[in-house]
């Protein structure tokens, strides 16, 4: 079985953005998917739509999955999948809750490699800061948010890899990321215990 893609989820400043272009750099079939975005602020990995497009796609039932945030609302588009599937390429997604990601996921849980980059609050803190992000405190308020998200809607069997990137570089994430797409692509698990159930 060949899995679809790459999920990764966590928190603001984990990381999501570095491996994923850490992971390209060492594989350039690993390609970001950026999600359709309506509203304001940051642009990178994103493609900024009007409502009334997100509403076309919408009615045509094109989106896997539509987040509101931080005044945006943030979507995954199907096409745009099946087109990077169809070039080849692996796409990556950055999720930010697990009830989005289910539905991403659909009716295979393994036909997406699921990772958690996790870090410690205050690291999101000291990460946000550092960047220069001007609205460091909804940044830890959406911490506080993923970790309620994470105790509610996932057991521990949920995601293929939990990686803590305080503690790995963004080299040896994406590395061990890679390691474990090859294993569920060519044995159907990365687990050497067994697969989720």
């Amino acid at each position: 079985m060949t899995p679809r893609g790459i999920v990764l989820y966590g928190p603001p400043a984990s990381g999501k953005d570095t491996v994923t272009a850490t992971l390209h750099r060492l594989d350039a079939r690993f390609v970001l998917l950026p999600k359709l975005k309506v509203g304001t602020g940051r642009s990178d990995g994103y493609e900024f739509v009007s409502a009334e497009h997100l509403e076309r796609l919408r009615n045509e039932g094109r989106l896997l999955a539509e987040t509101h945030r931080y005044g945006n609302i943030y979507a995954i588009d199907r096409q745009a999948i099946e087109t990077r599937h169809a070039a080849g390429a692996v796409p990556v997604v950055h999720m930010g809750n697990v009830p989005d990601l289910r539905r991403l996921i659909g009716s295979d849980p393994d036909g997406w490699l699921r990772v958690l980059l996790w870090v410690p609050r205050e690291t999101t803190a000291q990460r946000s800061s550092a960047r220069g992000d001007p609205d460091t405190a909804r940044r830890l308020a959406a911490w506080d948010e993923t970790l309620a998200d994470l105790e509610a809607n996932a057991d521990a069997g949920f995601f293929h890899l939990r990686l803590h990137t305080d503690h790995l570089s963004p080299y040896a994430a994406a590395r061990e990321i890679m390691t474990a797409y090859d294993r569920l692509r060519t044995a159907g698990c990365p687990h050497e215990e067994g697969c989720p159930r």
